[in-house]
């Protein structure tokens, strides 16, 4: 499926601030099911873009806009071909709880077996874990009991933006019962990893089928979960949609939470308030790009207006992180 993304962000400052720093996380892998057509970042005001691997092998774009502005907008463009994952088996067997318990397992998925920021356990999640039985899971197959937990959480929660934001804990999401897919993939998570079951934050795109039964906004970014059996190594679920992740899921990054992938963050100098707001399109391409066009457009290309084209003192500090939800 060859995918189109445009992802803009803008913020709006109440009165000009004398600089911003930022990254962001917005370049989609490159991986065996995930091919990165074009990837192409606009500035406005113009800055200098420098990119660099962070420790989890994501792509990362920092600049640094050093003149007064009171907007900032990132329009990030991205082609993207993807492929069904191979079909995974109905079930594995019950020694898969063993083999997640080897040295080599722990000692290579080290940071996604540990509690970590958002996705941690909580006295709430436990009561959520107890009152659901969630724990009974455990006598299935771990395979079985992912698909099992998706589901639960899944049907367990509405989908509803504005009862949690960015820097939200997992508590209120579980209190309200309801929140967005950044809320869900986190407990998902938490619960995995009690399992010791290493599991990890994919940051991502969605081409959404709201006639399949999808939930996610279409207009914003979206988020799932990656889990590593030994058998299957790394597989994607979405407890928001209640899917396992597929062709229309176009991933960014990868962390142990929201705050190691966050679509931008950033600190600006100045007393202003900010303001931001972030639209998304996610759509079929309507034609599939030629060899020639390509080699073309993976050449690494620059223009004064900020543009880049990648293959695949006495000051006082505002220290407000410019972030989104997912």
């Amino acid at each position: 499926m060859l995918l189109e993304v445009r992802h803009v962000t803008q913020y709006h400052y109440a009165e000009p601030v004398r600089e911003s720093v930022m990254e962001v996380w917005m370049q989609p892998q490159k991986s065996v099911r995930q091919r990165l057509v074009s990837f192409e970042l606009e500035l406005d005001p113009a800055a200098q873009l420098f990119s660099y691997a962070d420790a989890f092998g994501n792509a990362v774009y920092h600049f640094d806009v050093p003149q007064p502005h009171d907007r900032l907008n990132i329009v990030a463009r991205s082609a993207v071909e993807t492929q069904a994952p191979p079909p995974l088996p109905l079930s594995l067997d019950m020694g898969e709880w063993d083999r997640l318990k080897s040295d080599f397992v722990r000692g290579e998925n080290f940071d996604f077996l540990r509690h970590h920021g958002f996705a941690i356990a909580t006295p709430a999640l436990a009561e959520f874990v107890l009152t659901h039985e969630v724990d009974r899971l455990r006598a299935r197959d771990p395979l079985t009991a992912m698909r099992e937990l998706s589901r639960i959480i899944y049907e367990s929660f509405s989908y509803t933006p504005g009862v949690t934001d960015a820097e939200s804990p997992i508590d209120l999401a579980l209190a309200a019962r309801s929140g967005v897919c950044q809320d869900f993939a986190h407990i998902m998570i938490a619960i995995c990893r009690s399992w010791g079951i290493p599991a990890r934050y994919v940051s991502g795109y969605l081409f959404t089928d709201r006639e399949g039964g999808d939930r996610s906004d279409p207009d914003a970014t979206h988020a799932w979960v990656e889990v590593f059996l030994p058998s299957t190594r790394w597989i994607g679920f979405d407890p928001t949609n209640n899917v396992e992740a597929g062709e229309r899921h176009i991933a960014a990054a990868v962390g142990r939470d929201y705050d190691d992938v966050p679509p931008s963050r950033g600190v600006y100098k100045g007393e202003a308030e900010s303001q931001l707001a972030v639209g998304v399109s996610v759509r079929r391409a309507r034609a599939a790009l030629t060899e020639p066009e390509f080699i073309r457009i993976a050449q690494p290309a620059f223009t004064s207006g900020g543009r880049r084209r990648v293959p695949a003192n006495g000051v006082n500090y505002d220290q407000q992180q410019q972030q989104q939800q997912q």
